[in-house]
């Protein structure tokens, strides 16, 4: 994959995963539905989640960096 493609793939699951952080506030919402025990274990996915594309966006911009031999 090219750095751009990196970067761009690692900037949506950052900021989809930064979203879904949110729980405490999707318990609210889930709640009258009966979803909140689907959420139970959310935060156990979206914190990996969000490191790995931190990771991505980090290793997008290093490629992107110009070499100098």
């Amino acid at each position: 994959m090219r750095g751009r493609t990196l970067i761009t793939t690692g900037v949506i699951g950052a900021v989809l995963a930064a979203i879904c952080c949110v729980t405490p506030l999707l318990v609210i919402v889930f709640g009258p539905v009966g979803l909140t025990a689907w959420l139970a274990k959310a935060d156990y996915v979206l914190i990996p989640a969000l490191i790995l594309c931190l990771a991505l966006i980090a290793f997008g911009l290093y490629r992107r960096r110009p070499h100098h031999g």
